[in-house]
């Protein structure tokens, strides 16, 4: 049995740790909410951006064929993968959900004769990726708290010159979705090439719902045209596409890290209740022990 100095040792330990795990959930709780303000403020703005493409394209017809984002590729041997992950870890399996969710992607990919280029957001991501001694095409780190749209930007500028170059024939990201604090769902989603059933999907799934209440609407005169105004939109789409995936993972981000660390500290308080009842167990074995050294001592005296 550990003496009791040991065990008050150990408490002492668990209890600044416990200090350390609490203090961080409060943290996350307090970043969680602006992170929730947030998406809050952009869904509406992603899901409009959406629909407003995908009535262009329905408007140009054929003709949205010659908008390069909507046109395939002739054959595909390529295909980008976008993992979105944090820069920290004490999350529980948020990161490692995503990178397991990308390799076994590129695993699919591998078995059907295609190649994978790596892109990665978050110094989790790009580390898990390089440590698999995979080459990244393109690291993004330093923003994964609070991601900016000019980060999305830079993002989205890399895959669609990467797409116009004929470098990557699809791009696809994965990033956990945010559902609330202990749900985080890993999402896939088909950046390039755009298809007409993805813009349908917006972003949110409320492209399907503006179709009926369109049907009431006078036809709409495009100036420019439908496929100019393609030509501009769909950029929009995919940056707006990337920084709601950035935003939607920070949150989920916050969300799991206070679960983790709430668990954690709760997990601490069972451990101090169990040293505790150690301690005074070494304790009152000490008392023990000394109380019969002191009865053999009087014996021997008597």
């Amino acid at each position: 049995m550990a003496s009791q100095r040991d065990v008050k040792n150990k408490i002492a330990s668990v209890k600044n740790i416990q200090k350390i795990t609490r203090a961080m959930e409060m943290v996350a709780a307090a970043r969680l909410r602006r992170a929730e303000q947030r998406i809050s403020a952009l869904r509406p703005y992603a899901d409009a951006i959406g629909r407003m493409t995908r009535q262009a394209a329905q408007a140009a017809g054929a003709e949205a064929a010659r908008v390069p984002l909507l046109r395939e590729h002739d054959s595909e041997t390529n295909v980008a993968l976008l993992l979105i992950t944090g820069d920290r870890g004490l999350a529980g399996g948020f990161n490692s959900q995503i990178i397991r969710a990308g390799v076994r992607l590129s695993g699919e990919m591998t078995e059907q004769g295609l190649s994978s280029s790596w892109y990665a957001t978050g110094r989790r991501g790009v580390s898990s990726v390089s440590f698999r001694g995979h080459e990244l095409s393109g690291s993004y780190t330093g923003f994964a708290d609070r991601p900016a749209y000019a980060d999305a930007r830079t993002i989205a500028d890399d895959l669609i010159q990467a797409y116009l170059d004929d470098r990557v024939d699809r791009v696809e990201m994965l990033y956990n979705s945010y559902v609330s604090p202990l749900t985080q769902h890993v999402t896939r989603q088909t950046l390039l090439p755009l298809s007409h059933e993805a813009l349908g999907e917006g972003s949110g799934g409320s492209g399907e719902s503006s179709e009926p209440s369109q049907a009431g609407h006078a036809a709409v005169d495009y100036e420019p045209d439908p496929e100019k105004i393609l030509r501009r939109l769909v950029p929009d789409y995919i940056e707006i596409s990337i920084y709601r995936a950035l935003v939607e993972s920070a949150a989920g981000f916050f969300g799991a890290q206070m679960t983790a660390m709430r668990s954690a500290s709760e997990n601490a308080g069972e451990l101090i209740t169990d040293y505790t009842l150690q301690m005074n167990r070494a304790r009152q074995a000490e008392i023990t022990q000394e109380i019969m050294e002191v009865v053999a001592g009087a014996e021997g005296l008597t």
